[in-house]
């Protein structure tokens, strides 16, 4: 009886698949031509403004019943296989395979590109530097803890521009390779995810030794490979690596994410909705601070973000990273960039880029 009610069901989904299916290999030949024209111009493959500009327009498009969420995970998806067909971008990430950074990687950019783990921060800079990559995707700052200080030190000297931000959640698992704590020795993290579950360790392993390691997807390796190791790292590190679950969600904060910055050497213009990261420092002396983001206000530009960092010159100088509101290209930011340039001891444009956070 069943199968006679779905049988029809099952025949329309089948034609709607079909449709489906020759629509997505008309935009296929669109998007080839697209590269064609690109190739005659050396255009770069990638443009996050004109992506961040379809995803919108399909959220806002969307009827449900499937969720926007969704909607942009399958167009994220269709146009990373199209944009495949002209090239595959190469993209850098701290690494090993398993970590957060190449969740960002494949949320940004999709799954049809080649993903390049590096063993540090300053590796993936190096690379998309290089040319080795086209881009590197990079944490800069966690919820919980803030910033991601190496990051904000390299943004600092790199010719590199932000081009991109994508947020993670974080949501980490204890985990060895018996799926017990029989015999371990070592709890095995990156810093920050130590630092993101100490009070839990705290309250259930605090005489178990906790040791810094270069990633959490390092730690579940090395988890992999010794029944004295314990490792926090995300689940998919866990799959990777053979691993059973100690305790799940061991993050103090539930609402744990991590904000992650996409380099390269690609200088985005206006999406309609965009976000300009700048750095800046002061002359020595009172009320510089003030007098210096004092443009922001005069011209009408919001400031979303404001952390300072020593400039290691012994003398109590900061640099401040600064994100506003606004591409650097539009009229009232320019304003203000320009006015800040003058007034600033030291003063660089990191990056505009559409804002997805």
């Amino acid at each position: 009886m069943n199968d006679n009610k779905l049988l029809p069901l099952r025949e329309k989904i089948d034609a709607i698949d079909a449709a489906i299916l020759e629509l997505l290999n008309q935009r296929a030949c669109v998007a080839q031509e697209v590269g064609h024209v690109k190739a005659e111009t050396n255009a770069p493959v990638f443009r996050p403004e004109r992506e961040a500009q379809v995803l919108r327009n399909m959220a806002e498009k969307n009827s449900g019943p499937l969720s926007s969420d969704d909607i942009q995970l399958i167009f994220r998806e269709v146009m990373s296989a199209c944009r495949a067909l002209e090239r595959r971008v190469v993209v850098a990430f701290l690494g090993p395979v398993g970590t957060f950074s190449e969740q960002a990687v494949y949320k940004q950019f999709g799954h049809a590109i080649e993903a390049l783990p590096c063993i540090s921060i300053d590796e993936v800079f190096r690379a998309t530097e290089a040319g080795t990559a086209d881009f590197g995707v990079v944490p800069i700052e966690n919820s919980s803890e803030g910033a991601i200080n190496r990051t904000l030190d390299l943004l600092l000297q790199t010719s590199l521009a932000i081009s991109g931000e994508v947020a993670i959640p974080v949501q980490h698992s204890l985990m060895s390779k018996s799926g017990t704590m029989e015999g371990v020795t070592r709890i095995c993290a990156h810093s920050q995810a130590l630092a993101q579950c100490q009070a839990w360790l705290n309250q259930h392993y605090p005489h178990v030794e906790r040791q810094a390691v270069a990633s959490n997807a390092e730690a579940a390796r090395m988890a992999s490979a010794d029944y004295s190791v314990a490792a926090i790292a995300s689940e998919i590190a866990g799959h990777q690596y053979n691993l059973g679950i100690v305790s799940a969600h061991i993050q103090d904060d539930p609402h744990n994410r991590t904000r992650f910055a996409v380099v390269g050497r690609l200088h985005t213009t206006p999406s309609g909705k965009d976000q300009t990261s700048i750095v800046l420092a002061t002359p020595n002396k009172a009320g510089a601070v003030y007098n210096l983001l004092a443009p922001l206000s005069k011209h009408g530009v919001s400031m979303t973000r404001f952390e300072s960092r020593p400039a290691r010159t012994g003398n109590w100088e900061y640099y401040f990273y600064v994100d506003v509101e606004g591409h650097a290209m539009d009229a009232k930011v320019k304003a203000a960039m320009d006015e800040l340039n003058q007034d600033a001891a030291f003063f660089k444009i990191l990056g505009s880029y559409p804002c997805t956070v």
